[in-house]
């Protein structure tokens, strides 16, 4: 069974008196445990498939279903709830508290829609961490560390409610070529240890060359879709990003 099934999505937005189609009759489906991007140039859509994927906007046509669930049919707090349960997300900007530290950070989803005991929370933070090479810096905050740093952080936070889904838009937009790859690569990891579907955005072709599933878009329009056998690469991280 697919974890995201998407029939026939259009999506339309009025810009004063021009109606623009983001988005036109897409269909396609994800698997649990893909590790897919959206490419394609700016405007072709890319950020609003992911933002309807991840019930922060819904179709002006078409269905999409996430783990089952009908996510059209999602009021504003039903779609809140349900993100908070199935979904991980990693902005390009990092979005990291500036005033919190590294630990507190990485808590801050569970403190949000988790009903759990401060201990459950702390061994939960200190094993996401870890995962991703982060537990010495865990008092830093933000601007004490480098942009591959505040990535891997922003990995931890995703994965630390253990979603089925990370969604992550242009998530090495800021970062050099080599650090980019290696944050990249360290969510395929993630995806390996964890078993969790990531999907990306990126128009950056180097970054596209890490993905096992490529998605085209054009002008709105899914062009094609391209399966990328990683032909043996072992996906290592670099150890100082």
């Amino acid at each position: 069974m697919a974890l995201v099934e998407i029939d026939n999505i259009s999506k339309n937005y009025q810009m004063g008196e021009v109606q623009v189609q983001a988005l036109r009759n897409v269909t396609l489906s994800i698997e649990e445990a893909a590790f897919v991007s959206f490419v394609g140039p700016s405007g072709s859509g890319k950020t609003t498939m992911l933002n309807l994927i991840g019930c922060l906007d819904k179709p002006t046509k078409g269905k999409i279903a996430v783990d089952g669930k009908q996510v059209n049919d999602l009021d504003r707090k039903q779609g809140a709830i349900f993100r908070g349960s199935v979904f991980g997300f990693i902005f390009q900007a990092f979005n990291l508290f500036p005033v919190l530290t590294v630990h507190e950070n990485v808590e801050y989803p569970l403190v949000m829609i988790k009903n759990e005991s401060a201990s459950d929370r702390n061994e939960k933070v200190l094993k996401a961490l870890e995962a991703v090479g982060m537990l010495d810096q865990q008092n830093k905050r933000p601007d004490q560390l480098s942009g591959g740093q505040k990535q891997r952080v922003a990995v931890a936070r995703a994965l630390v409610t253990r979603p089925k889904l990370v969604l992550a838009d242009e998530p090495t937009a800021n970062l050099d070529h080599k650090t980019a790859v290696n944050v990249i690569r360290l969510m395929r990891d993630m995806r390996d240890k964890f078993n969790t579907t990531f999907i990306f955005s990126t128009h950056d072709p180097g970054i596209m060359e890490e993905a096992e599933i490529i998605h085209t878009l054009e002008d709105g329009q899914l062009t094609h879709s391209t399966p990328r056998p990683l032909n043996g690469k072992e996906g290592k991280n670099d150890s100082n990003i």
